[in-house]
């Protein structure tokens, strides 16, 4: 598994910016035969992904193959606490990955169907979005 950051990006710091509305890439299932959906729209960090796929393959004891389907590609920045106004804005803190809903997180292959479901269920108390699973149809 490679990083989960850029080696290199254009800019230092990007605009915050709001994250809503629906998918419109990577909401269908293309390698795997399950997966796991965002059902809310929000940001996930690289700790956060890394702890959901820590878990799902713990869960499968070296079977199945599982794949990640977004990459954290934009920096988020932050302030000391309790510093005044003013200043400039914080140094970079770290990447996050914006997601809306309907966008595929994980996907898996290998395994049972019941075995499937439990280890997505177990990655989802990770992430701090809602998701739900789904599989191919």
């Amino acid at each position: 598994m490679g990083a989960l950051f850029p080696a290199r990006t254009k800019f230092r710091k990007h605009q915050r910016r709001r994250v809503r509305g629906m998918a419109s890439r990577g909401a269908a299932l293309y390698f795997g035969e399950y997966g796991l959906q965002c059902l809310d729209c929000g940001h996930l960090t690289t700790n956060q992904i890394e702890s959901a796929r820590k878990a799902l393959t713990h869960h499968f004891k070296r079977g199945g193959r599982v794949w990640l389907r977004v990459f954290a590609d934009k920096i988020i920045t932050g302030r000391a606490a309790e510093t005044r106004m003013g200043g400039g804005k914080g140094a970079p803190l770290g990447y996050v990955i914006p997601v809306r809903r309907g966008k595929i997180i994980f996907e898996v292959a290998g395994i049972a169907l019941e075995e499937a479901k439990e280890a997505l269920r177990l990655a989802s108390f990770k992430l701090p979005v809602a998701t739900r699973f789904v599989e191919k149809a």
